[in-house]
């Protein structure tokens, strides 16, 4: 028998603001969270991009300075958006071993790990941190989540690049749908901005280098983009299935639907111009909804601002939808909030069961030219959704040719 799966919590800390209320009303605004960066180690190392979408709210200004000193900056992030989310719910009374945890990222303890060797070139081992391993290995989000909320029933991570988090609720879907939890804490987080990570997405031309125009550098869909913003920050969803939100009298945002997740095994970095893989991923989430394309109202898309990844999209949608996605409201959030890697996905979908609350898609900043390639209905004005039923889309596509889309409907009770 088929669940149904709902949102009742949601958190979530990025460039456009440390809450998801605040997030989504700079979203809505207009608002740019890239600008230029303003550390030592820019001009150290001579890097070619000098700019990107931090933070607006560090980890150090909300987290005790003993557990932040605990945690890896990606895992901060994360517990913050965590915690927001369940706060959001209303700290769900659940046994620990009903209580499941499916977080990700795409690169992990990476602060950690470079600034441990650094430490034991220069001072050598003795100097180098006890804390090292568990704070830079992929699972210390989801290790350290359940620890924090008491979570027994399982602490599982996904690493699959930029489809991490949407991967992970995709999986906390089936998890729930399988009965292995009530409620499943699903997102993820990223902290990348380093100067290692930096130099090498620049050496492989994927980054934006409008550095006289940061706040305009992120541009999806538009003719003279050129390459994408690294950002930061982390999402999280609480998820449960409806009965035992409506039997503790939970507020419910939307309903997770499906969720669908594919490989291209086509190119290390670069996806599968065909778009097949990801048509199959957008299939497999209307399926498991089961919905049909004609009942998609709404799409969060992927969308990075690289002169190859949009079109490619683009061409993947038209595969499931046809001529109907040039009518589809589409909205590529990245232009604010920046790529958060492994983050992403889980941000996108806060944006996506928002935008079926409020029944708007949010505004694409930066559109000037559109490009005729790529020609998605974006707007740089929010988009009215209209009356009646939304199922909405949110897609994630990474390095490892992986490919994960989540579906939601509008819960009308």
């Amino acid at each position: 028998m088929t669940k149904r799966i709902v949102v009742t919590g949601i958190g979530a800390t990025s460039a456009l603001g440390g809450t998801a209320p605040e997030n989504w009303a700079n979203l809505l605004a207009g608002v740019s969270g890239t600008h230029t960066l303003k550390h030592d180690w820019v001009e150290e190392h001579q890097l070619p991009v000098t700019f990107a979408a931090e933070a607006s709210v560090r980890p150090e200004e909300v987290l005790p300075r003993h557990e932040a000193k605990r945690l890896d900056p990606s895992v901060q992030f994360g517990m913050i958006a965590a915690r927001e989310a369940w706060e959001d719910a209303g700290a769900p009374d659940v046994p620990a071993e009903r209580l499941g945890i499916d977080w990700a990222t795409g690169i992990g303890g990476l602060w950690t790990l470079l600034d441990a060797w650094d430490t034991l070139r220069e001072k050598g081992p003795r100097r180098v941190m006890p804390l090292t391993v568990p704070m830079l290995m992929p699972n210390a989000g989801a290790g350290n989540l359940s620890l924090h909320f008491g979570a027994k029933a399982f602490a599982r991570t996904v690493v699959s690049a930029c489809a991490s988090s949407t991967e992970s609720i995709a999986n906390a879907y089936e998890h729930l749908q399988d009965g292995l939890a009530d409620v499943v804490i699903a997102g993820g987080a990223e902290s990348a901005i380093h100067p290692i990570t930096m130099a090498a997405f620049a050496s492989a031309q994927a980054l934006s280098r409008r550095n006289d125009d940061p706040e305009h550098a992120s541009r999806p869909g538009a003719i003279d983009r050129d390459g994408f913003v690294m950002g930061e920050g982390g999402a999280a969803l609480v998820l449960e299935t409806l009965e035992h939100a409506q039997a503790r009298g939970a507020k419910i945002y939307a309903e997770l639907v499906g969720g669908g997740v594919s490989a291209d095994a086509y190119h290390i970095t670069a996806n599968d111009p065909s778009g097949a893989g990801a048509t199959r991923a957008v299939q497999e989430a209307l399926a498991q909804a089961g919905a049909a394309p004609d009942e998609v109202t709404h799409i969060n898309a992927h969308a990075t601002s690289t002169p190859v990844g949009d079109p490619n999209e683009y061409e993947a949608l038209k595969n499931v939808f046809g001529s109907r996605i040039d009518d589809i409201p589409v909205s590529a959030t990245k232009a604010s909030t920046g790529h958060l890697l492994g983050g992403t996905g889980a941000l996108e979908a806060v944006f996506t069961i928002l935008a079926l609350r409020d029944r708007v898609a949010p505004p694409t900043i930066n559109m000037t030219e559109p490009d005729p390639a790529v020609p998605f209905k974006l707007s740089g004005e929010p988009q009215p959704l209209g009356d009646g039923p939304q199922l909405a889309i949110s897609n994630s596509f990474g390095f490892g040719g992986h490919n994960a889309v989540v579906a939601f409907r509008s819960y009308d009770g």
